[in-house]
């Protein structure tokens, strides 16, 4: 067994100590921390483990792992230098995290523990019947209903092939035809009349997993129907019986006048009996012909009709029999089965996977289309990203691509099946973007919800947050996040209280930070933190030769948008296409696509140069000249007086539209508007 020192013994280096105890797959030679009262210290002191204030005076004993918890960097670097080449230095980050996962692992089997207590007290509790297989047909459920019902044990039944335990059951077939059998009368092996409904279990990749079926009792109501001999002699026990029934029941005269419903009968239609009794038998019927009034016609039972009743307009199933006295048709009686409870449930799941499928991360690396060699290392930066809970900065022109970097790491990492919050930065006001990010507290302003509000960052909490335009954040906004990512907690609007949260930032912007850095806007110790993994995303321009592959994707996307069929490009239109330098990035390329495809006919297949509108206005390539004047000025100069007269000419030809400028220019309309003060372009200066 390998030896251990920890060196450190607050509440990191205590929880290790716990774990490596409980698993005993190391022996703990040693616990070291400079304050001998530590919890750790008198743990290991009474588990027999040596203590003491100094790693050194057990350095030189035979120590195959050295796990250091303190947090200090110094004393890191110190035994690293001092340990033996056979000693293995751990920090404490590396094990306190393995720590972690292994509570999230208990926490999990727990709740799952629970949840399957629940699932199997949910399908003990119900009256119905209820029998699942798998797609081997072996039973997997067999609740109480059913084991009242078949008389047959639970675990007489679990595990085995489902026609060893009921010979005639139709599940096998309905797994063969894949088909609903609902509302199916059946006659069990013990003489127990019963009403069936019958559904295969298919995956959401349509894949056969099983069948379950969900049956009721109805001997005591079809024999009541089906053996009557005189009404009137025994209509109150008749009553009585219907009264305390839980299935809705209704029941007619020869002439199809209602006679008697019971309470359930007018809990499921919303219909009390003045609406019902001596009225037509098509009084509650809102969709449907009325079953009742063809059973007094045919004589004959009916089962398994669908309609709607009431004015709630109820799904319903209904069965009804004739009931004949001496010979005499004397009435019908009719049992309902609400059928509106399982259609709304149905329709709020998948309302909640909508839900579900809006906060997850849509792409993933797949979907990142690249091969040129600046689009391979970010992409392979972006995977080893994905791989750390490190704050990933996503650094690029507009319509690069950002946010697909952001799905993909999202996708990639031990995240994934949390939840992926999206934020523009710059799409949001100061006060509004402060309280969407961290919430605010009841009160906090006029129109503040009652109890507050939790923010996104608290939604985002175990997930990945993505905050596109990072660099638009006022200072404020900055100060706050900066401690996020320091202190792992954030405070709401109008709050006092810390909150802890464990969330991955990623980052992205198409500004110069550094520039921000020194102009003042963006802060410093901000742009340290958010810069530790920065992963720059190559403009089009730079990757040219990915054009051929990005001009098929977007095809295949665009097709699926406007139904059309367009297998690709001309070899001459790939060429006009690689000939222009896309200031507009992936972005202006998914544009003039679409464009030239709105504008093809439907018999054309292929995009060809005609299609492809005249690239060349909107593809400036204009030089600085060293001219005297630049000469006498600096790199920084020249490039600001530049970029003060692209955005003039910008503006002029846009007529002075902000809007539209800061879009042709890939700015936020906040940014355009700083540039603007800074360069003092006024109306008056772009005529």
């Amino acid at each position: 067994m390998q030896t251990v020192m920890i060196v450190g013994a607050g509440k990191g280096g205590t929880a290790i100590l716990k774990i490596i105890k409980e698993t005993a797959v190391l022996d703990v030679k040693a616990m070291v921390d400079i304050d001998p009262y530590t919890e750790g210290l008198r743990l290991a002191k009474e588990s027999g483990i040596p203590i003491g204030t100094d790693w050194r005076q057990f350095i030189n004993q035979d120590i195959d792992i050295i796990i250091e918890v303190t947090g200090n960097e110094q004393v890191f670097i110190d035994i690293r230098e001092a340990r033996s080449k056979n000693t293995v230095l751990i920090p404490g980050s590396v094990a306190f995290l393995i720590a972690k996962l292994l509570e999230e692992k208990e926490e999990l089997i727990s709740k799952f523990r629970n949840e399957a207590y629940k699932h199997d007290l949910i399908f003990n509790s119900t009256d119905d019947g209820m029998i699942v297989i798998n797609n081997l047909n072996e039973i997997i459920v067999f609740n109480r209903s059913a084991e009242r019902m078949t008389g047959i044990k639970r675990k007489d039944a679990l595990g085995k092939k489902i026609n060893e335990v009921i010979t005639d059951s139709m599940l096998p077939r309905v797994m063969a035809t894949r088909r609903i059998e609902a509302n199916q009368e059946m006659t069990l092996a013990n003489g127990l009349k019963i009403i069936t409904t019958r559904i295969p279990m298919l995956g959401e990749n349509n894949e056969l997993m099983g069948a379950f079926a969900v049956f009721k009792d109805i001997t005591e109501v079809v024999s009541l129907a089906e053996e009557i001999t005189n009404l009137k002699d025994i209509q109150t026990m008749l009553q009585a019986i219907i009264q305390s029934s839980e299935e809705a029941i209704s029941v007619v005269d020869e002439n199809g006048k209602g006679i008697l419903i019971n309470p359930a009968y007018s809990r499921l239609t919303g219909l009390e009996e003045e609406k019902v009794i001596g009225k037509p038998a098509t009084a509650d019927i809102s969709e449907g012909e009325s079953v009742h009034m063809k059973v007094l016609q045919t004589r004959r039972a009916m089962r398994g009709v669908a309609m709607r009743v009431g004015p709630k307009r109820k799904d319903v199933i209904v069965n009804v029999a004739p009931v004949i006295v001496d010979g005499k048709l004397k009435g019908s009686v009719g049992v309902i089965h609400d059928v509106s409870e399982i259609q709304n449930l149905n329709r709020e799941l998948n309302r909640a996977r909508q839900i579900i499928r809006t906060l997850e991360a849509k792409y993933s690396f797949e979907d990142i289309i690249g091969t040129s060699e600046e689009m391979t290392i970010a992409i392979e930066q972006a995977r080893l990203g994905a791989k750390t809970p490190a704050t990933v900065l996503l650094r690029g022109e507009s319509g690069t691509g950002k946010e697909l970097f952001a799905h993909a790491i999202h996708n990639a990492s031990d995240r994934k099946y949390n939840k992926f919050i999206r934020v523009n930065c710059a799409a949001l006001s100061e006060s509004l973007l402060e309280s969407e990010l961290f919430g605010y507290e009841e009160g906090a302003f006029s129109g503040a919800k009652r109890g507050g509000k939790r923010g996104l960052f608290e939604e985002a909490d175990k997930g990945s947050i993505f905050l596109d335009e990072i660099g638009e954040l006022t200072a404020n906004t900055q100060a706050k996040l900066l401690r996020v990512l320091q202190e792992h907690e954030i405070t709401r609007v109008g709050g006092t209280k810390p909150i802890s949260i464990d969330v991955r930032v990623i980052a992205a912007t198409n500004v110069n930070l550094e520039k921000g850095i020194a102009d003042g806007t963006f802060r410093e110790d901000l742009y340290y933190r958010l810069n530790r993994m920065p992963i720059h995303i190559p403009s089009l321009r730079r990757r040219k030769e990915d054009i051929p592959l990005l001009c098929s994707r977007l095809i295949q996307k665009i097709n699926q948008e406007y139904g059309r069929n367009v297998e690709g490009v001309t070899e001459q239109a790939a060429k006009k296409l690689m000939a222009y330098n896309w200031p507009g990035n992936v972005r202006e390329l998914d544009n003039i696509l679409g464009r030239a495809i709105i504008f093809m006919n439907y018999n054309e297949t292929k995009i060809e140069e005609r299609h492809i509108p005249d690239l060349g206005a909107n593809n400036p390539s204009p030089s600085i000249e060293a001219s005297e004047e630049a000469q006498n000025k600096s790199l920084t100069q020249m490039v600001e007086q530049y970029e003060a007269k692209v955005i003039r000419q910008t503006l002029r030809n846009l007529d002075g539209n902000k809007t539209k400028t800061a879009k042709m220019l890939g700015l936020s309309v906040r940014n355009l508007y700083y540039k603007l003060e800074k360069y003092e372009i006024a109306k008056n200066s772009m005529q």
